[in-house]
């Protein structure tokens, strides 16, 4: 999910991009040869089956080339400095940090995972519910925080990380471990197919938002300012902190903690968890990154059906904070049509392809155990 940490890090070599070229080249040459390629569905229309699915097997295609990978030690410095960063910050929190610079890094935190989940990811990447310009604007004010690329380029990514899922087109393919999904991918060069099946994917809308396109052309002046300089000086400024509180606690501890919630969703939601949708992939419901992630961890279901907006089932919102933010902003008109998946169709889809741990549907479901019925107490009732 988060891009390169710095302009050009995950760059290709020439031999990597003439490779890139050519697959690209094919794909345009053969317009089915993408959906043909493709481990999973984008949006609603990709689905081939009634219940949001594909017909075709797609177990033979999750898998990793052996290659050995390009390390790109800048990153590989400048994330091991962020690391150790936010080791202290966290030292700083209960030591000699001011409750207004921790509260001030908890905002933050808030702040740009809305910018990541309801804004790069629920919103432009698949498009599962739309906004107009002054929630598009706020939420592109909280995605410039969270610096985890410009938007443009995070639901470019993400895009393909859906459409090609646990392949070498994937950028944190999650069949080359737990490492790699989480952190790894960045510490090395893209796999040549990331690059070539990224050409094919159809950006149109995204170039389309005056919004997410004045965010990637000043990009590299707004993130400095948004997610460094700002939440350093504020502290110094309004209540006085030092430097080094402002800068290891509101500054690299909270943006190394979003980050790596992020990369948990990549990681152990790709891992750890149940599969009551579709036994068949690895993306997994795992309510912790849920959680942290602000509704995100319910991956199963996700990438089931990536164009709910809710990327749960329930979206109760004690762990789906994003679902409730969306909500609001729907209620005061700023949110609009807001996309989500029909009980019918989610039930054709459990009883087809999930691993049996899914709930009963509810009161009267012919798996409700006949003692759960016998014992429930029930209030209110009609007379006769």
């Amino acid at each position: 999910m988060p891009p390169n940490a710095t302009a050009g890090g995950q760059s290709i070599t020439d031999s990597l991009l003439s490779a890139a070229a050519t697959a690209a080249a094919e794909s345009e040459q053969n317009p089915t040869k993408l959906q043909a390629d493709s481990t999973g569905v984008l949006f609603e229309q990709d689905a081939e089956t009634i219940d949001g699915g594909l017909v075709k097997d797609i177990q033979s295609m999750k898998k990793a080339d052996r290659r050995k990978l390009k390390l790109v030690w800048r990153n590989i410095i400048l994330f091991g400095y962020l690391h150790l960063a936010a080791l202290y910050g966290a030292w700083l929190i209960f030591t000699s940090a001011k409750w207004q610079t921790i509260l001030l890094a908890f905002v933050l935190y808030v702040v740009s995972g809305l910018g990541i989940t309801a804004g790069a990811h629920r919103l432009w990447a698949h498009r599962s519910y739309k906004a107009k310009w002054p929630l598009r604007v706020l939420l592109v004010i909280f995605n410039t925080v969270a610096f985890q690329d410009a938007a443009f380029h995070w639901a470019r990514d993400h895009r393909v990380h859906h459409k090609y899922s646990e392949t070498d087109a994937d950028p944190h393919n999650a069949t080359r471990g737990f490492f790699f999904s989480h952190i790894g991918w960045l510490l090395c060069k893209k796999h040549p197919e990331v690059k070539a099946k990224g050409k094919g994917v159809d950006l149109s809308d995204l170039r389309a938002d005056p919004v997410l396109m004045f965010q990637k052309k000043h990009y590299m002046i707004l993130m400095p300012l948004a997610c460094f300089i700002l939440p350093t000086l504020a502290p110094m400024y309004f209540w006085n902190e030092t430097l080094m509180n402002a800068w290891f606690v509101a500054t690299m501890f909270r943006w190394c903690f979003i980050l790596n919630v992020t990369w948990l969703v990549n990681s152990a939601a790709h891992k750890f968890g149940g599969r009551p949708y579709d036994k068949d992939i690895s993306p997994s419901q795992n309510v912790s990154v849920a959680v942290l992630a602000f509704g995100e961890g319910w991956h199963n279901y996700h990438h089931v059906f990536p164009w709910d907006y809710k990327t749960a089932e329930f979206g109760k919102y004690s762990l789906n904070f994003t679902t409730a933010f969306i909500d609001f902003f729907a209620k005061i008109g700023l949110a609009y049509d807001l996309k989500t998946v029909s009980p019918d169709i989610i039930k054709k889809r459990v009883k087809r392809t999930g691993d049996g741990t899914h709930a009963t549907w509810g009161w009267g479901d012919k798996d409700q155990p006949k003692e759960e019925i016998d014992d429930a107490l029930i209030t209110h009732k009609k007379s006769e």
